[in-house]
């Protein structure tokens, strides 16, 4: 090219500062399309831990949970362990299901004892629900209840027990079930110290005979994926009864060496299992990759980019070609 085709200076400085706006906002314009993409490491959504519930059974309370309520906080889970009425299947799940709705978000139901049989009616329908687990648990299919099991499965509370009738309001009445104070360490609690025992026997909380007598109308674990922990020296429910009912399950299946009180006895080896059905919650749950609208948008955002140099290079162009005045 002969130096006198080449443009004046001043030409040369419009064309240089051209080829500069014109790169500078296509660099702009694939940033801010690309910006999003990379800001969530391309995914839209972060999973939520389950909110764990457990729920107690009969002659206990909440409070027999709490070693496993410390160490599932420990590893940053939400916690609730409501209050069992133990006045009858019906009302009791009922009861539990309308906690499950004060709650947001996923779950996980563990049920200790006959807390198994309210969990397996609360969790019908309820689609939040990802996992049950059944500690030492009863877990009736439908037309069963814990009458019904323990006459197939015999274990040593049918002489461990008293009957106390009771009276509420409206006229109502009914009869609830003690364990005998000199039979509770033995059958139900047999490794725990018997200093402790004596306590709970005095602030033991009994159940109506409805809580074993009205049959389940649903099993929610035919649905729902299930864990169950077999207390092999539980003397309340009998193991083979708890192993029949995981079997049938198909439940996810650990046995210790445990009474019938393994949450209060052996809170790791619980908590260890909650975490296994919560972790298959979490797992169930994945987050969403970027979809196609966002490959599509920034691909779109490019092109645009390229339209935006091509059109600069152009100019530029008929810059370089135009004559000198």
């Amino acid at each position: 090219m002969d130096m006198a085709e080449f443009p004046v200076r001043g030409s040369r400085h419009r064309i240089r500062r051209t080829h500069v706006i014109v790169a500078g906002c296509a660099m702009a314009l694939c940033t801010t399309v690309a910006a999003p993409a990379a800001a969530d490491g391309g995914t839209t959504t972060t999973a939520a831990k389950p909110t764990i519930v457990l729920v107690h059974g009969a002659f206990a309370d909440a409070s027999s949970w709490n070693g496993v309520v410390e160490r599932l906080e420990r590893r940053g889970y939400p916690v609730i362990a409501p209050a069992n009425p133990l006045r009858g299947l019906y009302s009791d799940s009922t009861y539990i299901a309308s906690v499950l709705d004060s709650i947001k978000g996923p779950l996980v139901l563990v049920g200790h004892s006959y807390g198994g049989s309210l969990i397996s009616s609360a969790a019908a329908g309820n689609p939040r629900v990802k996992s049950l687990v059944y500690v030492a648990a009863l877990m009736p299919d439908v037309g069963e209840n814990g009458m019904s099991l323990s006459a197939r499965f015999p274990s040593e509370l049918g002489t461990a027990t008293k009957s106390v009738p009771y009276r509420a309001g409206g006229g109502l009445s009914g009869t609830d079930l003690y364990l005998k104070p000199d039979k509770l360490h033995q059958v139900f609690a047999a490794d725990l110290p018997e200093s402790t025992t004596r306590i709970m026997a005095v602030t033991q909380r009994p159940a109506a005979t409805t809580a074993f007598s009205e049959k389940a109308k649903v099993a929610a674990w035919k649905h729902i994926p299930s864990w169950f922990l077999v207390a092999k020296q539980d003397k309340t429910i009998n193991p083979d009864q708890e192993r029949f009912e995981a079997k049938r399950a198909g439940s996810h299946t650990v046995e210790i060496d445990s009474s019938h009180v393994a949450m209060i006895s052996h809170p790791e080896a619980v908590t260890d299992l909650v975490l296994q059905a919560a972790t298959a919650a979490e797992s169930a749950r994945p987050t969403l990759p970027d979809t196609g609208a966002r490959a599509e948008t920034a691909l779109t955002g490019i092109t645009a980019a390229s339209l935006i140099a091509g059109a600069g290079a152009l100019l530029l162009g008929r810059r370089l070609r135009r004559p000198t005045p």
